[in-house]
């Protein structure tokens, strides 16, 4: 019996031991996933203000195409829907369209360090496009890397007004050096305008932009733009509240003091 004393002392040490290692590591680990959620949030943040670039395009369109300028020959008709994505992590905006024969459906992001947007696009054909750009002024334009063939296909959103906007889809082959019309969508909103920001009434709690859908939380109303707004606003209600409230402090403090 002596002789098992020490070894059930020496496993009673190596198991402390190791507790002691696990304590700190587990803290480490703790605090590692707690910083990692406050980075996430701060690049949610940075994503949403530079989105809200789209805050004028959210909603329902009827689109008409023509892939050659004043003719109907070929045109189509088509429909098409912005819609935000917010999640605790991320923001994006997601553009769907029926019926098209070019864009299906793209999902627009935003990337802080090159300080530019992305778009992946799948099309009618079932290709897969990445385009990447920036806005200049009301027109956003996009192009992607050269493909297999060496050609290189342009985007250009030009949002006309409040009601109106253009798509237009473009390339340029390996041995041209201008792009070459695809087509293009001129679009008509369905009904009003649904997101845009400094306009009457009240805000979207997620992007700034109009209101439309009222929600109800702990007694007090709360107004998003769209479904993706909405489902955003459930998923995290608390964290939404807490970036209106930061954005309406940047916004107020921009404001000239009388």
């Amino acid at each position: 019996m002596s002789r098992l004393i020490p070894s059930r002392v020496a496993l009673l040490v190596v198991a402390l031991s190791w507790t002691a290692v696990a304590i700190p590591l587990n803290l480490a680990a703790q605090q590692k996933g707690g910083a990692n959620e406050e980075v996430s949030q701060d690049s949610r943040s940075v994503q949403l203000t530079a989105l809200e670039e789209f805050n004028s395009l959210i909603g329902g369109w009827r689109g008409v195409a023509q892939p050659q300028r004043g003719s109907n020959k070929g045109a189509w008709s088509e429909t098409a829907e912005w819609v935000w994505e917010v999640s605790k992590t991320s923001a994006a905006v997601r553009y769907t369209v029926k019926e098209g024969k070019q864009l299906v459906s793209g999902r627009f992001t935003y990337d802080p360090e090159k300080e530019q947007f992305t778009l992946d696009g799948v099309f009618d054909d079932k290709s897969e496009r990445r385009y990447v750009g920036r806005f200049a002024g009301n027109k956003l334009t996009l192009d992607t890397e050269p493909d297999e063939s060496g050609a290189t296909h342009q985007m250009v959103v030009t949002r006309l007004n409040e009601k109106r906007t253009l798509v237009l889809y473009q390339t340029r082959l390996a041995n041209q050096k201008q792009f070459a019309r695809v087509a293009e969508v001129g679009y008509t909103r369905e009904g009003t305008k649904l997101a845009e920001e400094g306009v009457d009434g009240p805000e979207c709690v997620v992007t700034g932009g109009k209101g439309t859908t009222k929600l109800e939380y702990k007694g007090k109303t709360y107004w998003v733009c769209c479904t993706g707004c909405r489902d955003a606003f459930l998923d995290d209600p608390e964290g939404i509240i807490a970036d209106a409230a930061e954005r309406a402090k940047k916004k107020a403090a921009k404001k000239p003091k009388s």
